[in-house]
């Protein structure tokens, strides 16, 4: 098994959203990139510990190749806009890749590049692309939430 982690916004539907592809053999929603240790949704919000809501993604490489999740977290969110995503504004929104290997890293760089090269977004690209810090998994009523909600998606196209 492999893991990666993404931030794309509000955590709960990036969590759905990669819950549901074939492949993945689990997901967690929590906190990365940031220097409070061990911090709470709550510290979180108050968007000084510099965490990033992120997605933890455990999946079967030899079922799904890295370079489809890395597909979905793109059209998961617009990567132009910088610390908001839809409604929700601060640097806990940022959009986010922490890779683990040197072949995520590569990978990402690089469908960063084709996606800048594309022509589909007029704002440059503001994904930050760092190595994975600590993983901080939210408190367990954020796991899985729109699941336990029955709410289909919260997160905007």
């Amino acid at each position: 098994m492999e893991k990666a982690y993404f931030a794309a916004g509000c955590f709960w539907g990036v969590e759905e959203t990669f819950r549901q592809v074939t492949g993945v053999v689990d997901t967690a929603v929590g906190y990365m990139g940031g220097s409070t240790a061990d911090p709470t949704y709550k510290q979180v919000c108050s968007d000084r510990t510099g965490h990033a809501e992120a997605v933890e993604v455990v999946f079967d490489p030899s079922k799904l190749a890295y370079a489809r999740l890395l597909d979905l977290f793109w059209s998961l969110h617009d990567p132009t806009l910088v610390n908001r995503q839809g409604p929700d504004v601060g640097s806990q929104y940022r959009s986010a890749i922490f890779y683990t290997t040197p072949d995520q890293e590569a990978e990402a760089l690089a469908s960063k590049e084709r996606l800048e090269k594309s022509g589909k977004y007029r704002r440059p690209i503001a994904t930050e692309i760092k190595p994975a810090p600590t993983f901080y998994r939210a408190e367990e009523y954020h796991q899985r939430y729109l699941e336990k909600k029955g709410i289909p998606s919260c997160h905007l196209p």
